[in-house]
């Protein structure tokens, strides 16, 4: 079956799923998106944590100055069409606003955001629910202030850092890089959360300099409710250099335990990373109810 995107209210064929390539969402690079988890549960097709998702989509457009063309009950009817559409089971929703109108001049445009809603299916390309241990290093590109551009905003912008983080760590050899800020403190990766385990003591780096991550969250949220001790705290990079356990966590791998960091060998996944993906696990698998308002039915 052809994919179909839903976009304006409309469906139409994935390949034709086009805009112009002087649009002020392509040239000016404006565009913002969100992206979240589709599950098979014993009841039928879910989505995670959409309702947070959702908010966090409206919150970067306050943050940018944007207005979104539908509201957040809108936008639920048509991620449930476009799934539907689509049969998809497993796999990921994106969901993104940008302005398709031309932008030879003009950079800023009043009009409220055109909106596309993507079902894209489990592939191997996807890397969904990979648990392998990976390796991280540091990165030479240091994470944007977040006085330059908002950094908790789900921006399309934003994530020229990422590339350029992420490709200067494949360049070294390992799987991802984690940045630091320009205040010299621990900040996240391309497109990862980073957790360190010292002392039996889950930490990560606080809000305000890093994406506002639901993953990040909902990790926080489940060791708490499992009895883990957690710390929301400026980590330097030394306190990577001498963690007992690493690990990354995105929509796509909620738990990532990193084996090498830099030239340093780690145990992975460590007692308390496999408590967590054990959790996260039984949680995704709706063998564990405690978090089941976590997922939304399509």
């Amino acid at each position: 079956m052809d994919k179909t995107v839903w976009i304006n209210g409309e469906f139409v064929p994935w390949s034709k799923a086009n805009i112009h390539l002087l649009s002020h969402g392509f040239s000016r690079a404006s565009a913002v998106f969100e992206v979240f988890g589709i599950h098979k549960s014993p009841g039928g097709i879910v989505a995670f944590r959409m309702g947070e998702h959702l908010k966090r989509l409206s919150r970067t457009c306050e943050l940018l100055g944007m207005e979104l063309r539908y509201s957040s009950a809108q936008i639920v009817n048509a991620v449930k069409e476009t799934v539907r559409a689509n049969c998809l089971q497993r796999g990921l929703v994106k969901i993104l606003a940008y302005w398709s109108e031309e932008a030879i001049i003009n950079l800023v445009l009043d009009t409220k955001l055109d909106l596309a809603v993507f079902a894209i299916p489990n592939n191997p390309g996807l890397g969904l629910d990979i648990n392998r241990p990976i390796s991280a290093c540091l990165s030479k590109w240091r994470k944007i202030h977040p006085e330059t551009i908002p950094v908790e905003a789900k921006a399309c912008a934003n994530y020229l850092n990422g590339y350029l983080i992420r490709k200067d760590a494949n360049s070294r050899g390992f799987d991802v890089g984690l940045a630091v800020g320009t205040d010299g403190f621990v900040a996240e990766g391309s497109i990862e959360s980073v957790f360190i385990v010292k002392n039996g003591i889950l930490k990560t780096p606080p809000s305000g300099r890093i994406l506002f991550s639901i993953s990040r969250l909902s990790i926080l949220q489940v060791a708490k409710s499992i009895g883990i001790p957690t710390s929301e705290e400026a980590l330097k990079p030394d306190d990577l250099y001498t963690a007992d356990e690493i690990f990354t966590s995105h929509t796509g791998s909620k738990v990532l335990p990193v084996i090498r960091f830099e030239d340093r060998n780690l145990y992975a996944p460590g007692p308390i990373t496999l408590r967590l993906m054990q959790s996260m696990n039984n949680i995704l698998n709706f063998s564990d109810d405690h978090f089941k308002d976590w997922f939304q039915p399509l």
